[in-house]
């Protein structure tokens, strides 16, 4: 019987290439996890810290460096880190070379409340309290304010930080019992009159055109009072 080779030889290579797919997979489940690589993304003004997040990434009471890589759940980490207050979005992911490495994406403020109780409100609408490692400067928001009821001062608050002209001179959002919305500006003493919402970008556009003009006419010192409740005209209070 004659004896082809070239069968051997291929049978020997898939054995071989079997045994390698094997013996890399045991040998790199088994692999260590080095110190996490901690990467925030955007802004680098950091409200929770590099220690603070690394305390976050701890599986069964023991830090996950020097780890088996088998033995570490990524979403369990994945999710004790976007249960912080402070993080937005997180992803955890280990690189071939046994490196765990996690990307954070931090809430962003855009509002900081200061009434009996002290917190930020992100660009989601969502509560945010202060950090202890950095204080983010924002329009404060003062009057009847309710942590589960946010919604009018976040669509102000909002409207600000996307605005520029607003952004440069607003330094407080004020809400009234009614729920009615008063503006103080960072250079002028005039207490500036939103009222309700209802059409919110044309009153902020009659309050940059009384500006411009009263800037104009040296006169921006002589009004206690803008008011910007009305449709279609701006009412000024004179001191």
């Amino acid at each position: 019987m004659k004896i082809n080779y070239n069968y051997i030889k291929i049978i020997g290579l898939l054995v071989l290439v079997a045994f390698l797919f094997v013996f890399s997979s045991f040998r790199n489940s088994a692999r260590k996890v080095s110190e996490p690589n901690i990467k925030f993304l955007g802004d680098e003004n950091l409200f929770i810290t590099h220690e603070a997040v690394s305390k976050l990434l701890i599986q069964n009471q023991q830090s996950v460096s020097k780890t088996a890589k088998e033995m570490i759940d990524l979403n369990d980490l994945e999710s004790a880190l976007n249960a912080n207050v402070m993080i937005k979005r997180a992803q955890v992911y280990i690189n071939v070379d046994g490196t765990l490495s996690a990307e954070i994406e931090q809430k962003k403020p855009i509002a900081r409340v200061s009434t009996n109780a002290s917190y930020y409100i992100d660009d989601e609408g969502s509560y945010m309290p202060l950090s202890t490692n950095y204080a983010s400067r924002v329009p404060l928001v003062t009057g009847f304010i309710a942590k589960d009821d946010l919604h009018h001062v976040f669509s102000v608050a909002k409207k600000i930080e996307s605005d520029d002209f607003l952004k440069k001179h607003v330094i407080e959002i004020h809400q009234n019992e009614d729920k009615s919305i008063d503006l103080k500006f960072r250079l002028n003493d005039f207490k500036i009159q939103l009222g309700s919402l209802e059409q919110l970008d044309k009153k902020i556009n009659n309050l940059k055109a009384f500006y411009q003009k009263a800037m104009k006419d040296n006169t921006l010192n002589s009004y206690s009072i803008v008011n910007l409740r009305f449709d279609k005209q701006v009412i000024c209070t004179k001191k």
